[in-house]
């Protein structure tokens, strides 16, 4: 078993221990060569999480260029006896705000511009700081990465703002709404982000900033 460093905090790597992504239990790994389970779940351990970096990146792409028609496309789409109107998600902000419902307008906001949006960019800046070996604040990048995942269970609510309002407009009148393609853009968003968050190894702030730690030392002591 590996013997902590003095100096460095006393974690379950500097001891040997493997903790399961799937359901989160501390394991000992074998003591012979090759890939070691889960013996709950049966899960692969791994001491990181294979292609942390290449994962998040991958998926954030994808978002970010998905971002752009899930802002522009239509959202959702009413047709009447007289008109069809198209409605982005800003523009269903204003109309919601026109109309009076202006917390409901601020809800849709936040959750589907403001939200996704910095998702987008913390994530960026997480896993563009691992990637370049940043020791730079490991702290409060960890505590982004806990914010990340806090909020990402908001992201969906104004898919679920539609749906009320498909639901509503359908029974006060003989409007018929319909999902726009923008609708499925934005989810696929939500999804990318989700996906990139969960491959994002937030383990690898420590690690660099251990390491320097270790470089430092070893210079000093020479």
């Amino acid at each position: 078993m590996t013997e902590p460093q003095p100096g460095l905090a006393v974690t379950a790597a500097a001891r040997g221990l493997l903790r399961c992504n799937a359901c989160d239990l501390l394991c000992k790994p074998l003591a012979s060569a090759g890939p070691s389970n889960c013996p709950r779940c049966a899960a692969p351990l791994h001491q990181r999480i294979p292609h942390s970096i290449r994962k998040t990146w991958a998926f954030l792409l994808a978002a970010m260029i998905l971002y752009i028609p899930a802002n522009l496309m239509p959202i959702m789409q009413s047709r009447s006896f007289f008109s069809v109107r198209d409605d982005t998600i800003m523009s269903g902000v204003v109309f919601l705000w026109i109309g009076g419902s202006h917390m409901l307008a601020l809800l849709v906001f936040v959750a589907s511009i403001v939200i996704p949006l910095f998702k987008l960019m913390a994530l960026s800046l997480l896993t563009l700081s691992v990637q370049l070996r940043s020791s730079w604040q490991p702290r409060q990048r960890s505590r982004m990465y806990r914010l990340i995942e806090a909020i990402g269970r908001w992201s969906m609510l104004d898919i679920y703002v539609v749906a009320v309002l498909v639901a509503l407009v359908q029974v006060q009148s003989f409007a018929r709404i319909e999902a726009g393609p923008g609708a499925a853009a934005f989810g696929a968003v939500v999804v990318l982000t989700l996906l990139a968050s969960s491959s994002f190894d937030p383990r690898l702030i420590w690690d660099y900033v251990d390491n320097e730690y270790m470089e430092n030392k070893h210079g000093e002591q020479t």
